[in-house]
């Protein structure tokens, strides 16, 4: 039987997406557009009133408060690998959508990602949880030998010192980030070290990128362009900064985190919405650490404590962008893909690990490491997801899928060539990775 292809996983272009400000909050008034939720949570075909719950979701409430009136089956799917959830739906149920769903993701039953969740279900009664703890341990040491670094840096007017204090505060962001996947906790909060946020993340990143990788509806592509593109598009990309965008991506990198302070200033004073919250405060804990310890002037503690964003800045791009999506074998949106994909062969389409972090959870923790698996299970500490690798494979073996993954230097390679790449391709799960 002949394979049908679509181009993209969205029904519709989305709405507001070209607007210059691109922000969380408009890419959510873009959703509450396109997706006939209604006013209400939208899941599959079937409308939900979660108002009275939105207090009492064990996640935290602002998963919920945040995507009202918005579709969130690939939210809930993936945040909640236990039947429990489903099981309530019914008390809160509204009534069927009168339109169809906006994305082509699929979650059939007997399909990739039902068929792996069960198995990973069974699987999550077995396994040592040890491994959770240890990645607590590993965020709690790096963000002491980030603030221990800084106080060195600062009473020895070493910017060398410095320097490492800036691998420490992106690792250590990084490591937050396996954190604000999870229902609220304390260490979330280290996400916010260096002028970023974990709530406006909680959506450009755990709801919008995660669940719609690569795509048109995904916060971090469109957060990048017009300067660095990504998508195989000619019409957003000249021959010129397809080449350009390779020597002038690290500056990009190294200002990414004042690009976020600044976009949400200026979305505030455009909007006349605040988009500041108290936990914002968390980014002055370390100059102001570094000014009461290191017995200098405040101009060299700012001078020094900026330098240390921009270093963290420009390490977080130069891993993070390179982690596992921009190769030219990972699908982006206009690439061909099986018309009714599964939301698993999806994400697998999406991404292409990193090989040589695994087996070191520190290593995974700090590079975004196991990447497939945690798109597919966020909510699961990063130290637990080599367990699932069992159950994981044997569903790729039943559904003709393969897991695809290289080595770091390829990876770099890869991204500098999907910048320049406008050559659309055809994504077979079944076809050998080379």
């Amino acid at each position: 039987m002949a394979t049908n292809y679509i181009t993209t996983i969205s029904k519709k272009y989305p709405s507001f997406r070209d607007e210059p400000l691109k922000t969380v909050y408009r890419w959510l008034d873009g959703k509450r557009q396109d997706d006939g939720a209604e006013g209400l949570w939208r899941i599959h075909d079937t409308l939900y009133d979660f108002t009275d719950f939105i207090e009492r979701h064990p996640g935290g409430p602002e998963w919920l408060r945040l995507t009202k009136g918005t579709d969130i089956t690939e939210a809930f799917e993936t945040h909640h690998v236990t039947v429990r959830a489903e099981g309530l739906l019914g008390k809160y149920k509204v009534r069927e959508a009168t339109t169809p769903r906006a994305v082509q993701l699929t979650f059939r039953d007997d399909g990739f990602y039902r068929t792996l969740k069960r198995r990973v279900r069974d699987k999550l009664k077995d396994i040592d949880y040890g491994p959770a703890q240890r990645s607590k341990l590993i965020i709690d040491s790096m963000l002491a030998a980030a603030f221990g670094l800084a106080f060195l840096a600062i009473r020895l007017h070493s910017y060398a010192l410095a320097t490492v204090s800036g691998l420490f505060v992106c690792w250590t962001m990084i490591s937050a980030h396996n954190f604000f996947h999870q229902r609220d906790n304390w260490r979330m909060l280290a996400f916010n070290l260096a002028f970023s946020s974990y709530r406006e993340w909680r959506i450009s990143h755990a709801l919008s990128h995660h669940n719609f990788p690569n795509s048109i509806l995904d916060l971090e592509i469109s957060y990048f362009e017009p300067f660095l593109c990504w998508l195989p598009n000619p019409s957003i990309k000249s021959s010129v900064k397809r080449i350009a965008s390779w020597l002038y991506g690290p500056l990009v990198y190294s200002f990414l985190f004042y690009g976020e302070f600044v976009k949400r200033v200026i979305e505030t004073y455009e909007t006349g919405k605040n988009t500041f919250f108290l936990d914002d405060l968390v980014t002055l804990i370390l100059p102001t650490f570094m000014y009461v310890m290191g017995a200098t002037s405040m101009w060299e503690v700012i001078k020094m404590w900026l330098f240390i964003v921009l270093v963290a800045s420009f390490l977080f791009g130069l891993i993070g962008l390179n982690a596992a999506h921009h190769h030219p074998k990972a699908v982006h949106d206009g690439d061909q893909i099986p018309a009714d994909i599964d939301f698993a062969v999806y994400q697998m389409a999406a991404v292409i690990d990193r090989s040589d972090t695994k087996g070191s959870q520190f290593m995974v923790l700090t590079s975004f490491g196991d990447h497939c698996l945690h798109h597919l299970f966020p909510t699961l500490d990063h130290g637990i997801l080599p367990q699932l690798y069992p159950v994981f494979f044997e569903t790729c073996r039943e559904f003709e899928t393969v897991y695809r993954e290289l080595p770091w230097l390829q990876q770099i390679i890869g991204q500098h060539k999907q910048l320049a790449r406008v050559e659309t391709m055809t994504y077979k799960p079944s076809e050998k990775f080379i």
